[in-house]
C-alpha cells in the first residue's frame, strides 16, 4: 500500500493550488488545532505535576515519611526503639513527639488547636519547620520554660507576638477543692512559623517535648516516632516490612495512608483535566475527515484516472491515509515542541505577562503558592503525542476508504 508513489502523491496533495487554497486553509487549521490542543494539555498537565510536587513537599515538610506509635497512643521505650529504627534500610532518622488537641486562649481569643511537642535537636533531621520559622528558632524551646511556637495564620488569629502570653487548655481535668477544672498553663510565645500550607500555619502550636509530656501527664512516654525515609514513594513498602517485624507490638503508619484522601483527589482530577483536553485534541484531529473529504470530492477526476492507469484500490486508500498522517504527524510534532519549551518554562513566562499587564493571576495572601510551578514528566508526553498521533490516523481511515471506493466510469462519464 506504502510505496514510493504513493508518499509522494500523498505529500503532493498536501500542496496548496489555486483552486484548492480553502482545502489548504482547512488543513492548516487542522494541524493548528492539533497542536494547540497537544501543547494546552502538556502544559496543564505539568503545572497540575508542579502543584502536587509543591504540595507534596510543603506537607511532607511538616509531617513525617512514616510513623511509629503504641497501640494505646504512647510510647513508653522509644528510648531503646530510636536506635533500632534508624538502624533500618532505607531510614534516615527517626525523632520522638507528643501529639494532643488543646485549646489556647489570649484575651477573648480562643481557637482549638494542635499541640505537638518535640525535641528540637531531632527535629530538623525529620521536618522542615526548623527553616520556615519567620521569628525566633525551635532551639528557643527549653524544657521548663515552657514556650511555644505558633504557626502565622494561629498567631494572628490570636492577636501575638513573640513575648506574648497565652493560655493552653487540655482535654484532661484536675480534681479541686472548687470542683473539676481542666488542665491549663501558661506559655510564653517564642517563635512564629509560616509552612504556607493554612492547615498548618492556623491549627499547629509547637512546645517542647518534656513540656508535652507534663502538659498531658505522659511521664516519660511519648505518642510515637516520626520517621525520615531515602525515598518517600517507598514508604509503603518500607513500613510493611517494620510492621512485620514488629508483629503487631506497634502501629507503622506513612503518609500516603495519612494524606491518602488529599493525593487521591489530586489524582482523580489530572484523569479528569486530561480526559476533557484529550477531547479537544480529539475534536480537531476529527477536523482532518472534514478535510481529507473535501480533497476526495475535489481529486475525484484524478482518483479515477489513477485508476485506470492501473492503480488498486489500497493504494487510492494510502494516498489518503499518508495526507491525513502528515497533517496529524507535523501538528503533534509542533504541539510536542511548543507544549515541552512552554511547560519548562512556565515559571518564566506567568511572571513576565503578570509584569506586562500589571496583573496577579495567584495573590500569595490567598493561594501561599504565589508562582505557578511546572513539573514536566516525560511519560506523560510520550502518551499526549502518541494518543494525538493515533486519533489523527484514526481519522484518515474513513475518508481514505470512501476514495477507494471511486468508480472511474462513473467519474469519467461525463468528463
Amino acid at each position: 500500500m506504502f510505496k514510493p508513489l504513493i508518499f509522494y502523491i500523498g505529500l503532493r496533495y498536501t500542496r496548496a493550488k489555486r483552486r484548492t487554497r480553502f482545502i489548504s486553509f482547512i488543513t492548516l487549521t487542522s494541524v493548528l488545532g492539533i497542536a494547540l490542543g497537544v501543547t494546552a494539555l502538556i502544559t496543564v498537565l505539568s503545572v497540575m505535576n508542579g502543584f502536587e510536587a509543591e504540595l507534596r513537599e510543603r506537607i511532607l515538610g511538616m509531617t513525617s515519611h512514616a510513623t511509629i506509635t503504641g497501640k494505646y497512643g504512647r510510647l513508653d521505650n522509644w528510648r531503646e526503639l530510636q536506635p533500632k529504627i534508624t538502624q533500618y534500610p532505607h531510614v534516615e532518622a527517626a525523632a520522638p513527639f507528643v501529639d494532643g488537641q488543646v485549646m489556647i486562649n489570649s484575651g477573648q481569643r480562643v481557637s482549638g488547636t494542635l499541640l505537638s511537642g518535640i525535641l528540637p535537636e531531632y527535629e530538623s533531621s525529620v521536618s522542615d519547620v526548623a527553616n520556615k520559622m519567620k521569628v525566633g528558632q525551635l532551639s528557643q524551646l527549653v524544657p521548663g520554660e515552657f514556650g511555644v511556637v505558633l504557626g502565622a495564620e494561629l498567631a494572628s488569629y490570636l492577636g501575638v507576638i513573640v513575648g506574648d502570653k497565652i493560655t493552653i487548655i487540655t482535654p484532661q481535668v484536675n480534681p479541686t477543692p472548687a470542683g473539676i477544672l481542666p488542665r491549663m498553663r501558661r506559655f510564653t510565645v517564642t517563635g512564629i512559623f509560616q509552612v504556607g500550607m493554612y492547615e498548618y500555619d492556623r491549627n499547629l502550636a509547637i512546645i517542647h517535648i518534656d513540656d508535652a509530656a507534663k502538659l498531658f501527664r505522659l511521664g516519660d512516654s511519648v505518642s510515637g516516632l516520626r520517621i525520615k525515609l531515602d525515598d518517600l514513594f517507598n514508604a509503603p513498602k518500607i513500613t510493611r516490612a517494620m510492621a512485620a517485624d514488629f508483629y503487631d507490638e506497634y502501629r507503622v503508619g506513612d503518609w500516603t495512608q495519612a494524606h491518602s484522601n488529599f493525593f487521591r483527589a489530586i489524582q482523580t482530577e489530572k484523569r479528569v483535566m486530561f480526559i476533557i483536553l484529550l477531547l479537544i485534541v480529539a475534536v480537531a484531529a476529527f477536523n482532518i475527515v472534514s478535510t481529507l473529504v473535501m480533497v476526495v470530492t475535489d481529486k475525484r477526476g484524478d482518483i479515477a484516472i489513477l485508476k485506470t492507469q492501473g492503480l488498486t484500490s489500497r493504494s487510492v486508500m494510502g494516498i489518503f491515509m499518508v495526507l491525513g498522517t502528515v497533517i496529524g504527524a507535523v501538528g503533534t510534532l509542533c504541539g510536542t515542541i511548543g507544549g515541552v519549551a512552554l511547560a519548562l518554562n512556565v515559571e518564566t513566562i506567568v511572571p513576565a505577562i503578570e509584569k506586562l499587564f500589571q496583573v496577579q493571576f495567584m495573590a500569595a495572601d490567598v493561594y501561599y503558592i504565589s508562582q505557578l510551578p511546572s513539573k514536566l514528566v516525560w511519560t506523560d508526553v510520550y502518551a499526549i503525542a502518541g494518543m494525538a498521533f493515533f486519533l489523527s490516523l484514526a481519522a484518515t481511515i474513513y475518508p481514505a476508504w470512501q476514495a477507494s471506493k471511486i468508480n472511474p466510469a462513473e467519474v469519467l462519464r461525463y468528463e
